[in-house]
């Protein structure tokens, strides 16, 4: 509402400004002097404020005066005269208080001043029409685009740029998480018992019995392989056996020998691949234990009828897949035997393990005190090519039997159906198929165990994403001993006895890396641990708490600013520790950090495989910018959660998963990180050498399955067969070997 006064104007300008608003309302008949005298209003002498957006109460219908149907009296009587006399001096309404009475009634000209009436009707004003939805949608847009141009700077006004810049500065950078993804529904899988959780000493020993035994047979079978070898480069070469060993019957006996003595050898071998079709999980030493039996029979049943064109059977590429299925197992008893002597070796080891969405909803590495339990269980699991094979095999077992019968009996050639099923069911044994998993796992236990680390099988290596991250605390990147005190000062009226004991208490309850040299310094001060009441945890990297009454803070130089703590002039303490009792600083505690050289090549590992660290570290000394300029971290690369964020992550009450990854046996980043890449490469060389025994199996399969059914007995020669499953050989043992080269 305007303010009123009963001046009249002075100058042009007013009365122009007055004139522009009422144009419309001049052009229905209406003069200025007979609305100003309508609504009450007197021209004044001074210029008040109009806010923007403020409805005038002049109305916008275009109707005659003259039409009396439509008139409505004003109140306080039917004319001017009737009106009340205002005062002379009205008070002035403060411009803040307009929109505060919406309500109020407009003032009443007084009578001498106010025109005469148009009509005997006393003083009337036109109703107003309706107004349009249009127009007040319009109206209330414009108001609200006017009320938030009136705000929209204030909150800018109110911040201090130098304050910001300040806090920006002495407030290490966090990293916030994303939203959490939907979690998709997952198919349950058959879950199947796992065997019983034995102590790891106890499955060392077994893993460990027979051992040599096992070698020495692999050497004699390897000495087998050479005669059934020369058997099939003879003729090639052009040679003559002397007599009586150029009789083909001899050679097909002495074929048969060989073989059997092979079978003794790796009975094991044979005995369990039986065993397990048996059980419904066949595998790859299943079609080994068929096509040692069919091609034992065929070379008996050759030995007396002769029908094959002088070809030898498939003794000697049986002799050299029995070879490779006992190394395959020599290698995975070994590396077992290693896991679990190294997973014996402390009582209380770490527990690696894989958290599902634990940091930014990505699988996170995290591991926790505890004990071997479920390493025992894990290791004797079946591995990841086994898995394999249970799924792959059995199409293998039903294609070679049937494509067997229809090169044989389909074709009306039942004599030949042994020699099929001795073909097709060779060629499917792959001779890689045990080294798939048992010679890495051994390469890799054997690494792992020169720095304290065990892997636990095959159920903690199959379970790592491409994508993951890794948490890293304080004992990671400094272990103990690495992080020791160089000396420490106190200021003030304060004893040594004091500043000490309320530092190291605040450290210990925070959980802090610095826990140890603080405890050895409490002890030679001969001070003791106090109660702390309140403990909070600021993200610019201090702590506070209440101990007796008093405020204690302790944190670095850059919390020391933060709080306002002054501090002494030119000091060139890098890396300290400062305490404050009270708002007054009362001692300086210098720290030496060493980073140990173990670190560097960790942390290469982790970024390699794609792991990202995520520091949850406690010091607030160790932040992202200290460790890019001191020791030339890729800090950058690394996550930094907030300060509760790291809280959790660090707790030792979190939950975990119960699929063990590894068990760590000593302290530092080095295990820690050889552990996550020697799970992720042994899933990643098993799974790749499997695909591969599988490929070279089918199509192995479908050219004997050709070269079968058209007797074609010159091409479809052990030592063509042979030299084929050679061939896909070397690049599973390539693949195999090349998973602990990092």
């Amino acid at each position: 509402m305007q303010d009123q006064d009963t001046k009249k104007p002075n100058t042009q300008d007013d009365l122009g400004e007055l004139k522009s608003l009422t144009q419309g309302a001049e052009d229905m008949g209406f003069s200025l002097d007979d609305i100003l005298a309508e609504y009450g209003t007197r021209r004044s002498t001074e210029r008040s404020a109009v806010p923007v957006g403020l409805d005038l109460p002049w109305p916008e219908a275009k109707q005659s005066p003259k039409n009396k149907d439509n008139l409505l009296q004003f109140p306080g009587g039917n004319s001017g005269a009737d009106c009340p006399e205002p005062e002379e001096e009205e008070q002035a309404v403060p411009e803040d208080t307009q929109d505060a009475a919406p309500d109020r009634e407009p003032q009443s000209p007084q009578e001498d001043d106010a025109p005469p009436a148009p009509n005997d009707a006393g003083t009337v004003v036109q109703f107003p029409e309706e107004e349009s939805v249009l127009s007040a949608f319009l109206k209330d847009l414009g108001r609200k685009a006017d009320e938030y141009a009136d705000h929209m700077f204030e909150e800018a006004e109110k911040t201090d740029p130098e304050e910001v810049r300040r806090l920006e500065e002495l407030i290490p950078g966090t990293d916030r998480e994303d939203d959490p993804p939907a979690d998709e529904p997952r198919r349950n899988r058959r879950v199947e018992p796992p065997p019983p959780d034995s102590p790891p000493h106890e499955l060392a020993k077994r893993f460990g019995r027979g051992l040599k035994h096992t070698r020495i047979r692999v050497v004699l079978l390897a000495l087998l392989c050479i005669p059934a070898l020369a058997q099939l480069l003879v003729p090639i070469l052009g040679l003559q056996w002397l007599p009586p060993l150029d009789s083909y019957p001899i050679q097909v006996w002495g074929s048969a020998g060989l073989l059997g003595l092979g079978m003794l050898l790796s009975a094991d071998v044979l005995l369990r691949g039986l065993g397990r079709g048996l059980r419904g999980r066949v595998g790859m030493d299943t079609l080994l234990t068929i096509a040692a039996g069919t091609t034992l029979a065929d070379a008996l049943t050759l030995a007396i009828t002769q029908n094959r064109e002088g070809q030898l059977p498939c003794c000697a590429v049986v002799l050299f897949a029995l070879l490779f299925h006992l190394n395959g197992r020599y290698h995975k008893r070994c590396g077992l035997r290693l896991a679990c002597r190294t997973a014996a070796s402390a009582a209380q080891p770490y527990r690696l393990t894989l958290d599902e969405g634990k940091w930014n909803g990505k699988n996170t590495y995290t591991k926790e005190y505890g004990t071997p339990e479920g390493f025992g269980s894990q290791v004797q699991m079946d591995d990841g090519a086994q898995r394999v094979y249970r799924v792959f095999c059995p199409l293998l077992l039903l294609a070679c039997i049937l494509l067997s019968l229809l090169a044989s009996v389909g074709m009306a050639r039942p004599d030949r159906l042994l020699w099929c099923l001795s073909s097709t069911f060779t060629v499917s044994a792959a001779f890689g198929a045990a080294l798939v998993y048992g010679r890495p796992f051994h390469l890799l236990s054997r690494r792992l165990s020169l720095e304290g680390a065990a892997l636990a099988g095959w159920a903690g290596a199959a379970r790592a994403p491409r994508d993951s991250r890794v948490v890293i605390t304080d004992l990671d990147l400094f272990p103990p001993g690495y992080v020791s005190l160089n000396g420490f000062k106190v200021l003030g009226d304060f004893s040594r006895e004091r500043v000490v004991s309320c530092t190291a208490t605040l450290i210990r309850d925070s959980g802090s890396g610095l826990e140890r040299p603080f405890y050895d310094l409490l002890r030679t001060q001969g001070g003791l641990y106090r109660h702390a009441e309140g403990l909070c945890c600021y993200e610019g990297g201090g702590l506070s708490a209440h101990i007796r009454g008093e405020q204690i803070l302790v944190g670095s130089a850059a919390f020391m600013k933060l709080m306002e703590i002054p501090l002494p002039a030119g000091l060139s303490v890098k890396n300290a520790v400062f305490c404050a009792i009270e708002g007054k600083l009362a001692g300086i505690f210098a720290l030496n950090y060493d980073l140990p050289d173990t670190c560097f090549p960790a942390i290469d590992m982790l970024m390699r495989e794609k792991v990202g660290p995520v520091l949850a570290t406690r010091d607030f000394n160790l932040i992202p910018a200290m460790l890019r300029q001191r020791f030339h971290l890729a800090a950058d690369r690394m996550d930094f959660p907030p300060i509760e964020r790291r809280r959790e992550l660090s707790a030792s009450d979190q939950p975990h998963s119960d699929v063990l990854t590894a068990l760590l046996c000593r302290e530092g980043l080095l295990p820690y990180a050889e552990s996550i890449v020697a799970a992720r490469r042994l899933r990643r060389s098993t799974y790749l050498g499997a695909v591969v025994c599988c490929i070279a199996s089918t199509i192995g399969l479908l050219l004997t399955y050709y070269l079968t059914s058209v007797d074609a007995f010159g091409s479809l020669s052990p030592l063509n067969l042979l030299v084929y499953m050679l061939l896909w050989f070397i690049p599973v043992y390539l693949i195999s070997d090349g998973a602990h080269r990092y």
